[in-house]
């Protein structure tokens, strides 16, 4: 049969095209290829530090699986050969239209006869441009193949073939969720497009013919390409179609990769939450990933991470899996590293427990001590009674213990805090009060759950749950003096930083600057920590440990004078760890990251701020007859000071002027005897506010002093309260029930 000429045949095709081009309107040829690349978004978010440094890569886009926009200068000279030989060998040499392969495939597609497609690079890329354009499941239209013909010669006229090709390798779609080369080649290979060797550029170009063939069809088609590029070579088809079945099933390009895996999503998460995008144009350069800077220093996460999963790694045998760490800049606020798991040592690597809640433990000691010693309810060398109490609650009666089980007898509150004894602490809530110490911990940034009320006097004892990031900042709250400021992670414009709200000051300057005098007196934690203590440091610190009930959680939080440094470890799951003490769980990675940032770095004492007083003070002898303490300069809030603390005024608040007041038992107390405890061994303790005060038990005096303890027998009482003048200034009606058999000489 006889065929028209080739030359007749192209020029109806154009007569053609052209008369439908001028009916329809500018597609793809619109657009220019700077916009084009500027469109370009990759599917990650680069998280940087204060200096630029990557930090993390994290996927943002679970559409697609993009990378970084690749200019063809960087796409390997074997890549760009296999695509055109695959894809459109006369590529250089038409206009967007190959019609010699038109005419090809029409006559095929004639005589039945398989054919190479006619469809060209830069008719794909229109294609891949204009969404009217795209292909369906069941392929394209024939007014859809007319419009991309139309869109490819526009494209031609106003774009170069090289800004075509390297458009076209960066928006291809190749297997799966993979678009573009840069995704592909490091999801595939490994590598960058810059380093593709041939084997590998001719399963990248089989893969843009057949994306999710299975693999040997996709080796059927490399092995062709492999024979185009290099012709006349042996080409070993069953070693390639090995290496490409490893291939397809690679996933080297990992959704999140980095050192700071949950900083990196918290940055993420708190610019969508104020209204900007993951990739904000004006912190994306054309075709390049968008960039978020954070206020985290690099060189400190690395060290951090590395210190953090290091130690737990010593405390495997312990029963310890899980750690997280959070460094602030006292000034500013923003966060210097953010370590929010042990990452592979954890069984729970996603959770963040830089943020997530736990029980604080004597950690929030601290922030209790600043209150009462601001509300003149203490001074840092008021006496407090060590020893067994038990406290009249709604619920019954509670009954603190000491970590060692063990009491130390009257000590001041500078040893009752350095030494982070429990039931002084549980004492000073009693002053304070649990609603009182509850506002006072929400407003230096500890959203507490539920009311003072709902916690207790367990509260001293860190009974709520608060995340590490809020404790730490409330930490830096007093190294900065009582004045509150949020931390901070996203690095903020310099417009921002002028417009930053002044700090609050939420806790008095003076009791601030006593507690961490206190926190940073090894002397003073000799009694529980030792003198050769971790905590002690080369350069001036203050640090408080704590450890939650059951050994679920255990911390160490501190300062210096320019940094607060967090840490916590533990498990994510709850379970409790295996003798791990405030000294050899948190604390050592506490000093060693304190160490790392004082290198070469002074950190010295603050100045005390006005209104305090150091004066001498000494301690009156205890039952031994020796001075409880020994005589030191102790600070003062300016008219609290007083030269000797005594037996006779433990538990009483210095330089107070509140009236004489029973604060335990309360009023309407029911006391449940024991049956399994002997009758002598059971006692129920009273205290008191006040100078110069005296306990009567049913009209009989019982006891001098703020506290007393009392041999209780069946029946209704009445405590009353009786200053020095012999005047009962309080009384509380009280009740006991039990055994009915006390020994007779309880009563005399």
């Amino acid at each position: 049969m006889h065929r028209p000429p080739f030359s007749a045949s192209r020029s109806c095709l154009a007569a053609t095209l052209a008369a439908i081009a001028c009916a329809l309107p500018a597609l793809a040829g619109a657009v220019s290829f700077d916009e084009v690349k500027r469109e370009f978004r990759p599917s990650d978010t680069a998280v940087l530090d204060r200096n630029g440094e990557l930090l993390q890569r994290v996927r943002t886009d679970a559409s697609v699986r993009r990378g970084q926009w690749v200019a063809l200068a960087d796409v390997s000279p074997a890549l760009r050969m296999a695509m055109v030989l695959s894809e459109d060998r006369r590529f250089y040499e038409h206009s967007g239209i190959d019609w010699r392969a038109v005419s090809s495939a029409a006559w095929g597609n004639l005589w039945n006869t398989r054919t190479r497609g006619a469809s060209t690079i830069t008719m794909q890329l229109s294609g891949l441009l204009d969404e009217d354009l795209r292909r369906a499941n069941s392929g394209r239209s024939f007014t859809q193949k007319i419009g991309q013909s139309v869109a490819a010669t526009q494209l031609e006229r106003s774009w170069r073939k090289d800004q075509i090709l390297e458009a076209y390798l960066n928006t291809v779609p190749f297997r799966g969720e993979i678009v573009g080369i840069d995704a592909l080649s490091r999801t595939l290979f490994g590598k960058a497009p810059s380093g593709l060797d041939a084997r590998e550029a001719s399963v990248a170009a089989a893969l843009v013919r057949a994306p999710n063939a299975k693999p040997a069809l996709v080796a059927q088609r490399a092995c062709e390409v492999m024979r185009a590029m290099e012709p006349g070579q042996k080409i070993d088809c069953d070693a390639l179609d090995m290496f490409t079945s490893a291939a397809v099933q690679r996933r080297a390009f990992d959704a999140t990769e980095g050192i700071a895996p949950h900083a990196a999503r918290r940055v993420l998460k708190e610019l969508r939450e104020a209204g900007e995008t993951a990739a904000p144009p004006a912190r994306q350069a054309a075709g390049r990933e968008a960039a978020v800077r954070t206020t985290l220093r690099a060189p400190l996460q690395r060290f951090a991470l590395a210190t953090l999963q290091r130690h737990l790694k010593e405390l495997r045998g312990r029963h310890v899996e899980d750690g997280a760490l959070v460094v602030l800049d006292n000034a500013s606020g923003e966060v210097l590293a953010w370590v929010g798991s042990s990452g592979p040592l954890s069984q729970a690597a996603e959770v963040d427990a830089v943020t997530a809640l736990r029980q604080p433990g004597s950690t929030l000691k601290p922030l209790l001590y600043a209150q009462a010693i601001a509300e003149r309810r203490l001074t840092a060398a008021s006496l407090i009674d060590d020893s067994s109490a038990q406290i009249s609650t709604a619920s019954g009666l509670y009954i603190p213990q000491n970590y060692d089980r063990q009491f130390k007898g009257p000590v001041s509150a500078r040893t009752a805090l350095a030494a982070s004894l429990n039931v002084p602490a549980v004492r000073t809530l009693v002053m304070v009060s649990p609603e009182s110490f509850a506002r006072q911990l929400r407003a230096a940034g500890l959203p507490l759950r539920e009311s003072g009320d709902y916690y207790g006097y367990s509260l001293a004892l860190g009974s709520a749950e608060v995340s590490l990031l809020s404790l730490a900042n409330a930490y830096r709250t007093l190294a900065n003096g009582g004045r509150y400021g949020p931390p901070t992670l996203a690095a903020p414009a310099p417009a921002a930083k002028d417009k930053a709200a002044a700090p609050a000051t939420v806790i008095d300057p003076r009791a601030a600057f006593i507690v961490g005098d206190i926190l940073s007196d090894t002397n003073a934690r000799t009694r529980t920590f030792g003198l050769d203590s971790i905590l002690s440091t080369r350069f001036w610190t203050a640090v408080k440990t704590g450890t939650s009930k059951d050994m679920r959680d255990n911390w160490a939080v501190g300062w210096s004078q320019r940094y607060t440094v967090g840490v916590w470890v533990g498990n994510a799951s709850g379970a409790s760890m295996w003798d791990v003490s405030g000294t050899s769980g948190a604390a050592p990675v506490w000093a060693e990251v304190m160490r790392f940032l004082h290198a070469r770095e002074p950190s010295r004492a603050p100045r005390p701020p006005a209104g305090l007083v150091e004066a001498q003070v000494t301690f009156g002898p205890g039952a031994d007859g020796s001075a409880l303490e020994a005589a030191r300069s102790e600070w003062f809030l300016q008219g609290t000071e007083q030269p000797l603390f005594a037996l006779d005024n433990v538990g009483t608040p210095a330089g107070a002027a509140a009236a004489p007041r029973i604060t335990a038992p309360s009023d309407g107390t029911i006391i449940a005897l024991d049956p399994d405890i002997p009758p002598l061994h059971q006692r129920v303790r009273f205290e008191a506010e006040g100078r110069g005060v005296q306990w009567r038990i049913d009209g009989k005096h019982f006891a001098r002093g703020n506290s007393a303890q009392w041999l209780p027998w069946p029946g209704r009482h009445v405590i009353e309260l009786v200053d020095a003048t012999g005047k009962v200034v309080d009384q509380r009606k009280l009740e006991v029930r039990g055994a009915g058999v006390v020994a007779k000489s309880a009563r005399r």
